[in-house]
């Protein structure tokens, strides 16, 4: 997939390769929540999956190609909590030692996951130090695993959307629109190749937190945009700094637009998610389902999947949540 940018073949590809070490995510649907937008919602809950995110679809995907030298050597990552787990773990399931790069900011819940699957974690400052830089040196020639722009991560993310397409054409229904979280980009570009793929006129959309937004602005803009805070934000999950390339160069052709929401709108989400979904979900996981429930998204006589992306949420902001 050097040669190329991901395909849905490449997504069909990786369902495969991940099968048995993945769970197939339900795909929910409640009354209520129909009920309130007026439409049909289909709720993608991988707040579920391995790990407590899709992120670890990517990760075993790329782990999975490495070759014999390479696995033999390890591999160093660098996340702020989710795809540290995702790697974390696939590497233990494969036999290998994982290095992990991590804000000391991270919520506490992150860091001791990502430990407990036995990789060496490695802190820095998130304002001060530059991650990629101390992955490289940390290295020292291990293969570095990014998050979000590399063609086995982002096909790997989009065998969420290859599920959740799979799953609604069993209920007889067909997706007109689709939310997903965005902080690189890869998945909402793999979750838009595989909408777009069981309906080509359906409408993808990021969405984001408020301040970094730069998915948003770069599709106003037609352009990768960057957002201009570096420091630490309740959807922890969703801080890059711009669209990746690889990413970008799917996502600035697909998307339809994006969304910006509020700390509030996500506190709001996260509650509800809670008592009326029975659901935990992390900040970062629950922007789609804010968008909805602020009326950013019109959902009106039309079927919307969003995507609930993780569920590794630190307990005190889940229980400040709970008290709104």
């Amino acid at each position: 997939m050097t040669a190329h940018l991901p395909t849905y073949d490449d997504i069909e590809a990786a369902a495969k390769r991940i099968a048995s070490h993945t769970i197939v995510t339900p795909l929910l649907r409640s009354p209520d929540l129909d009920a309130l937008t007026g439409g049909t919602v289909l709720l993608k809950a991988e707040t579920l999956q391995r790990t407590g995110s899709f992120k670890f679809r990517g990760a075993f995907n790329r782990l999975s190609q490495l070759t014999p030298e390479q696995k033999a050597a390890g591999v160093v990552a660098f996340s702020s909590g989710n795809h540290a787990q995702g790697v974390a773990a696939a590497a233990k399931i494969l036999g290998l030692k994982a290095t992990i790069i991590m804000p000391a900011d991270a919520p506490a819940i992150k860091l001791a996951n990502t430990k407990a699957y036995g990789a060496e974690v490695v802190t820095y400052d998130r304002v001060k130090e530059d991650r990629e830089e101390i992955a490289r040196r940390v290295a020292n020639g291990r293969i570095i695993v990014p998050a979000y722009d590399d063609p086995y991560i982002l096909t790997g993310q989009g065998t969420l959307g290859f599920e959740a397409m799979n799953q609604a054409k069993a209920l007889g229904l067909t997706v007109d629109a689709a939310l997903a979280p965005a902080s690189g980009g890869g998945l909402i570009a793999g979750v838009g190749l595989a909408v777009h793929h069981a309906n080509p006129n359906a409408k993808v959309y990021t969405v984001e937190p408020v301040g970094y937004d730069d998915h948003k602005r770069s599709v106003e803009s037609g352009k990768r945009e960057r957002n201009s805070s570096l420091d630490a934000a309740l959807c922890d999950a969703l801080l890059a700094a711009t669209p990746g390339e690889i990413t970008w160069a799917i996502n600035g052709k697909a998307l339809a637009g994006g969304y910006a929401v509020t700390d509030a709108q996500v506190r709001h989400a996260i509650g509800y998610a809670f008592r009326t979904l029975k659901l935990v979900v992390e900040p970062g996981g629950a922007v789609g389902l804010a968008a909805v429930l602020a009326g950013l998204h019109d959902t009106k006589d039309r079927c919307t999947l969003v995507v609930l992306s993780g569920g590794n949420v630190d307990p005190a902001v889940f229980a400040e949540c709970l008290t709104l």
